[in-house]
């Protein structure tokens, strides 16, 4: 299993908190450093200094790390045009050397929606935006150089683009779609995503959604096998007790809510869990790191459990 380090600037990071974290998750040897797509804080916090942008940061750290996967998890499909999206990204990619993958989901969080003046559609309007989101930025990734691309859709218009630019990776940037939606989702995963990721469920739950993108897959005769599996949960891990607690109120959780919708402990009930979940076939796991000052955190993840589930 890879481990990933996944973050939640908008609850108050500078672009330089995110940086030192990025350099850490590098130097430790995890598989990628990836961040929420968001411009409002959650819950109690105020944000301070405020919210940063994702593609902006993601293209800081493109020219600041070598190596480590960079992406988001996962951009709304209410936040951007997908033309732009998709020049944004393959300039990212190309910043990275090819590093880039793009996590794309429908949205949800209507309160930053209203905050910042972006429309926040029903579900179901979402989901077509989303729909036809993928269609555009793949069609064109996908346009041979030299070629033009078209598409007329409900939402979205484009005549005569040139489809430009180009990413680095081929046939272009792996895209991640996630959620627990039991039609459309699976749907979507099935025809457009490298990855599928089951984000903050049990092992149980989880197993349960990855059967259903893989009986998607084999709906439209994509073999299960080429569409990587993953997973997410709020990640604490102390050398004992009182440091998994002090922990736990930095990332602003109880113990108790840790236990119930976390994975936490010592780094051998750590490794327990997420062997739990590889045992269902999660691939890669996003470990949500809340505080973005204790670095001191990744390294221990890195020497005492990273070893034992890669």
């Amino acid at each position: 299993m890879k481990l990933r380090i996944f973050t939640e600037p908008q609850q108050g990071a500078t672009y330089d908190d995110q940086l030192a974290v990025a350099r850490k998750t590098e130097e430790c040897g995890f598989d990628a450093f990836f961040r929420s797509d968001h411009y409002l804080a959650m819950g109690d916090g105020d944000g301070l200094p405020g919210p940063t942008d994702a593609w902006i940061t993601l293209a800081g750290l493109a020219r600041e790390t070598s190596r480590i996967k960079l992406g988001t998890l996962v951009s709304p499909a209410t936040f951007r045009h997908p033309g732009v999206l998709a020049i944004t990204v393959a300039q990212v990619d190309q910043m990275s050397g090819g590093r880039a993958e793009l996590g794309l989901g429908a949205g949800w969080f209507e309160a930053e929606h209203a905050a910042y003046g972006l429309d926040f559609p029903d579900t179901p309007g979402r989901f077509d935006l989303l729909e036809e989101q993928l269609e555009v930025i793949t069609g064109l990734w996908d346009t041979p150089s030299g070629k033009t691309y078209d598409f007329q859709g409900e939402h979205y218009q484009l005549t005569n683009s040139p489809a430009l630019p180009k990413p680095v990776q081929q046939p272009h940037p792996p895209i991640i779609i996630g959620g627990a939606g039991k039609k459309r989702t699976p749907e979507l995963t099935a025809k457009y995503a490298a990855e599928f990721n089951a984000g903050f469920k049990s092992v149980e739950d989880t197993k349960v959604l990855f059967d259903r993108v893989r009986r998607a897959c084999e709906s439209i005769g994509r073999a299960p096998e080429t569409l990587t599996l993953s997973a997410a949960h709020r990640v604490v891990v102390g050398k004992d007790a009182a440091e998994v607690q002090r922990r736990a109120t930095a990332a602003g959780w109880t113990l108790d809510e840790l236990q119930q919708h976390g994975v936490g402990g010592t780094p051998g009930e750590v490794v327990a869990h997420l062997k739990r979940f590889a045992d269902v076939g999660t691939q890669s796991f996003y470990l949500q790191i809340m505080d973005l000052t204790d670095l001191d955190h990744l390294d221990l993840i890195a020497s005492e459990v990273l070893p034992q589930v890669s």
